[in-house]
C-alpha cells in the first residue's frame, strides 16, 4: 500500500454545480473532481487505481521529483 498526499479545493466556477471539488495528487500529476470531499476523494482513489494499473502494464519506471518555488 502507498500513500500519496491528495489536495482538495472547491470549484468556484459556473459550469459546475454548488458542491464539487477538484481532488489533485501533486506528486503524480493527477486531478479529477467529484460532488462534495467524498465524491471527489472516490473519483481520485479510482483514478490513481488506473495510473497504476497502466504503468504497470507499460513496464514504465519514471522518477518523480516534488519541489518548491517561491513567487513573489
Amino acid at each position: 500500500m502507498t500513500k500519496y498526499t491528495v489536495v482538495y479545493e472547491k470549484i468556484d466556477d459556473p459550469e459546475f454545480e454548488t458542491g464539487y471539488y477538484y481532488a489533485h495528487v501533486p506528486s503524480l500529476g493527477l486531478t479529477t473532481h467529484g460532488k462534495g470531499i467524498e465524491g471527489a476523494k472516490t473519483a481520485i482513489i479510482d483514478l490513481v487505481k488506473l495510473w497504476i494499473e497502466d504503468i504497470e502494464v507499460s513496464n514504465n519506471e519514471t522518477e518523480y521529483f516534488v519541489s518548491t518555488i517561491e513567487v513573489s
